[in-house]
């Protein structure tokens, strides 16, 4: 059974196109069958983090109006046999996107097996985000630990739970929070909230808590979803939220500030 999950935010640069990257890799890399869309019409970026930007010929807008194909749309994954991405128009406007046109695109990849479809959302409220979330079953709302981004979040939330299909048939979708770019250090001093206060504030668990980190933008800017690189902590923290997202128990890694032993705080590094 297809699963459609909307990886939404309330405020921009949040990390959540990166963290749309890394989810669908995560899963393909354990076998499901995957498929990305990129919901921001006019100011794609999916295709640069994904390394296909070359390879965009066909857009989602050109499926819906008719133009082509799913099938000459989807960009095949050079990683993953399993991973498809459906890039978003530059050009078009955003009122190119309709209701029923989304449905028809969803209804034909869960004709062709997909086990996920991601939908990577526009920050916000405006119709790109509604139409992403609207057929979602599940919901990975994006936030940094910072008080204007999880206020922004915390309206999210609200049009979830009132503004999708589930929520109008009386279900509700399924909510997971991604807490992105968290530095225990700054935690420490009172700059930044803790996992704790954002919980709080949005009455969510966290999923995941990824690290800042400078391999995040390095990663991207090579088109490598950065839970590719495996080596570095923001990578294992999304492999972790992915497993955490189907299921899996594991213990929430890079949360605390790193304890300086005696040469360090003697010298000083």
């Amino acid at each position: 059974m297809t699963e459609i999950i909307v990886v939404t935010s309330g405020k921009g640069g949040v990390g959540k196109t990166t963290s749309s990257a890394s989810i669908a890799n995560g899963l393909a890399r354990r076998g499901k069958k995957v498929v990305v869309i990129d919901f921001d019409v006019g100011l794609r970026n999916l295709d640069l983090i994904m390394g296909c930007e070359r390879r965009v010929v066909y857009d989602f807008v050109n499926v819906i109006q008719g133009e082509a194909t799913l099938r000459q749309a989807l960009i095949k994954d050079k990683r993953f046999e399993n991973l498809y991405v459906l890039a978003a128009s530059q050009t078009r406007d955003k009122d190119a996107l309709t209701l029923e046109g989304v449905e028809k695109v969803l209804n034909d990849l869960k004709a062709d097996g997909f086990d996920y479809i991601l939908c990577d959302s526009p920050a916000g409220i405006e119709k790109g985000a509604f139409l992403a979330m609207y057929f979602a079953d599940r919901a990975v709302v994006v936030v940094n630990p910072e008080v204007s981004s999880v206020r922004d979040s915390d309206r999210i939330l609200g049009l979830l739970s009132s503004k999708t299909k589930k929520a109008e048939s009386g279900g509700r979708v399924s909510e997971h929070l991604l807490l992105t770019r968290y530095n225990p250090a700054r935690v420490e001093t009172g700059e930044m909230m803790s996992i704790a206060d954002v919980e709080e504030v949005l009455g969510l668990k966290a999923i995941g808590v990824i690290p800042e980190s400078n391999d995040v933008l390095t990663a991207s800017n090579s088109g490598v979803p950065v839970i590719l690189a495996e080596d570095t902590r923001a990578g294992q923290a999304y492999d972790d939220a992915v497993a955490r997202l189907m299921g899996e128990d594991r213990p929430m890694r890079y949360t605390h500030a790193d304890k300086k032993g005696f040469f360090s705080k003697l010298f000083g590094s």
